[in-house]
């Protein structure tokens, strides 16, 4: 596996100076922001100039952009919003082959009006599942348009807020475009060992066959997030189910402050490498 880490984690607005910032603390590639260009996440325009330097800061620093991330709340409350994220998502796509990456990442979204990544009860609703493929449909038609891939993950604040959903979303689509960024942290808040474990796992052999990237963050014993190896995921299992399952793509950190970044690779290196002396 790569290791990788959200470029934005690193302060800064040219491209050049935050994807060195990558590089310099150990990570070979990054899940690149459009806040890193000096602009919106999800602008309403970027010019070609724009999106050539993210490519060629990336080659500069030999650092591989695996996504760019394209998250807006596909199932806000107020179709003009999620039809503004429908412009958005399609400005990006089109400048994604300029940037050298193939993959963006999405926000299957929630009721919540002020927060994307806030729980909704009106998540669980029907009308919020027909809502999610009607604007699924819409980014799947971008994404085909521009050759790009999208990544949704399992995330429980939101409309997908579990495996067994993603697992239907994508057999309901029934999309080749539409892959699973794998975060294990988003599986669950407060749970036994055994229990986080058993989790894990069966998320990661359901989702198997569409897992195009893997995230890294940790959980506190309270619940709340934490820096990847500061909390209570069982990383040594996480790793060794993705290498169970053949995943070889990239595994991103984020949720950390810049100055965790460089013991945060080397953290990530030693799991992965103890557990590919395990199997010698």
């Amino acid at each position: 596996m790569k290791l990788g880490i959200f470029a934005k984690t690193f302060e800064g607005m040219e491209p050049a100076a935050v994807l060195q910032s990558v590089a310099d603390a150990g990570f070979a590639c990054a899940q690149y922001n459009m806040a890193c260009s000096g602009l919106t996440p999800m602008p309403d325009t970027i010019s070609t100039e724009q999106a050539r330097a993210v490519g060629a800061a990336a080659a500069d620093a030999q650092v591989g952009l695996v996504a760019v991330s394209g998250t807006y709340n596909m199932i806000h409350p107020d179709i003009a919003v999620r039809e503004a994220g429908h412009r958005r998502l399609e400005e990006l796509a089109r400048h994604c082959a300029e940037m050298s990456t193939g993959l963006i990442t999405l926000c299957t979204g929630t009721r919540d009006p002020v927060d994307q990544w806030r729980a909704h009860p009106g998540n669980d609703l029907p009308d919020a599942w027909r809502d999610l493929l009607q604007a699924m449909e819409i980014a799947i038609g971008i994404a085909e348009r521009y050759g790009v891939d999208l990544g949704i993950e399992p995330e429980l604040a939101n409309v997908v807020n579990s495996a067994q959903k993603a697992h239907r979303l994508i057999s309901e689509l029934g999309s080749p475009r539409l892959k699973i960024v794998m975060d294990p942290a988003n599986l669950f808040e407060i749970a036994p060992l055994s229990e986080q474990r058993s989790t894990v796992s069966a998320a990661i052999d359901l989702l198997a066959d569409h897992i195009v990237m893997a995230h890294a963050k940790d959980r506190n014993p309270d619940g709340s997030f934490a820096t990847a190896g500061k909390g209570v995921l069982d990383y040594a299992h996480y790793l060794g189910r993705l290498r169970a399952i053949g995943f070889s793509g990239s595994l991103v950190t984020h949720g950390l402050r810049a100055d965790e970044a460089a013991g945060v690779a080397v953290f990530l290196q030693g799991i992965l490498s103890e557990g590919s002396a395990g199997e010698k």
